[in-house]
């Protein structure tokens, strides 16, 4: 199996983060004129931490891409933890200056979409995929794809269901979030080893 073709499961990993990344910080720019006046230094100063983070973890996965599928797995503990640094800068955030619950629906809307639009887009670029191997190959890609969109539709449905709560914590919508993440993960890795086994 060409070395790109399992790349871009993993390449997947990092625009999911990507993308909830970008999705903050866009949700929190937009309701940063809601925050109390007295917060709003330290609420411009925590998104330009969030900033930084962001574009740290973009940084090195562009570095990373291009030196390979090996180099990017070698970096992958290091994005993990720049990935849990922005998320505990998230809910330093939500603890100090955004305790608005209005600002962390929001925001969970926002990333929760995010999630959502990164699954189905993955969902479709395995479909392609498995469109152009042989008949005999694409049984377990289908059945891979198969289970992802099904795994993306129950994630879509928890957190729909979430957002019509209306009034949990950010822990609660966080934890939920994160669950996604894990399905999501749990998906682009059975599909990466169907890809795997197709191609052997």
């Amino acid at each position: 199996m060409p070395e790109h073709s399992s790349m871009h499961f993993y390449l997947n990993w990092t625009k999911e983060r990507l993308d909830e990344m970008d999705a903050t910080l866009a949700s929190l720019e937009g309701k940063a004129r809601q925050v109390k006046a007295d917060s709003k230094a330290q609420a411009d100063k925590l998104i330009g931490e969030l900033k930084k983070r962001r574009d740290e973890f973009q940084a090195k996965v562009k570095a990373q891409a291009q030196a390979g599928e090996a180099a990017l797995q070698a970096t992958k503990p290091q994005l993990e933890s720049l990935w849990q640094a922005f998320e505990a800068q998230v809910r330093t955030y939500f603890d100090t200056v955004g305790k608005q619950i209005e600002i962390q629906q929001a925001t969970f809307r926002d990333v929760a979409a995010a999630q959502v639009k990164v699954w189905r887009e993955t969902a479709d670029k395995v479909h392609n995929a498995a469109t152009k191997m042989t008949a005999e190959n694409r049984a377990n890609l289908d059945s891979a794809v198969k289970q992802m969109k099904a795994d993306a539709a129950e994630a879509e449905a928890r957190l729909q269901k979430l957002k019509q709560a209306g009034n949990e914590s950010w822990t609660a919508l966080s934890g939920a979030l994160a669950e996604s993440r894990k399905a999501f993960d749990q998906a682009n890795q059975r599909a990466w080893e169907a890809f795997k086994r197709a191609g052997d």
